[in-house]
């Protein structure tokens, strides 16, 4: 995803993970996710991922089976992946908003500062990568898919011109 004039993630630029292909991942799927995003992530942009681990709440503000799988997700992701910058579960506002992280997530090192966004299930991940596209007027590449041997990527029905162009850009990175 790349936002214009955003000062969020790394200048509007943005992963989302999974917003196309796994329904309702597990735990150590969402694990997975993560760490293919964040490899995503450094080669397509660069930088070091840092990765928010989504959910309807921060740091236990609510309790569910929903927010468990994100926090045992995101303690799978570290002890798995100690060397990748990850925190969760946080809210999107508390994800990307440094002000935001200063109060529902203090000492984070992660939050406010993240440009891989795993979300924890298909429903909200391609919500939330619709929204962004349509009311934040960002491009939105892929889906890229991700943890396959070879480079394939897939379009929305919705893609324009422009959006093939840069898919095929994309690919051609991946299979350097």
């Amino acid at each position: 995803m790349v936002v214009p004039d955003c000062e969020y993630g790394e200048d509007g630029v943005f992963v989302f993970g999974d917003c196309g292909l796994n329904e309702n991942p597990t735990a150590e799927e969402l694990s997975e996710i993560a760490k293919s995003s964040s490899e995503s992530f450094e080669k397509l942009v660069g930088k070091n991922a840092r990765i928010g681990m989504l959910s309807y709440s921060t740091y236990g503000s609510a309790k569910s089976e929903l927010t468990e799988k994100v926090i045992n997700a995101t303690k799978l992701v570290k002890e798995k992946y100690p060397k990748l910058e990850v925190d969760g579960e946080l809210q999107l506002d508390s994800a990307i908003i440094p002000e935001v992280a200063k109060n529902k997530a203090p000492g984070s090192n992660v939050a406010g500062k993240c440009n891989t966004l795993i979300f924890p299930d298909l429903n909200s991940g391609n919500i939330g990568y619709k929204l962004t596209q349509r009311l934040g007027k960002a491009e939105a590449y892929g889906p890229l898919c991700q943890g396959i041997a070879r480079p394939v990527n897939d379009l929305s029905r919705g893609c324009s011109f422009a959006d093939i162009a840069g898919v095929i850009a994309i690919t051609a990175v991946q299979a350097q």
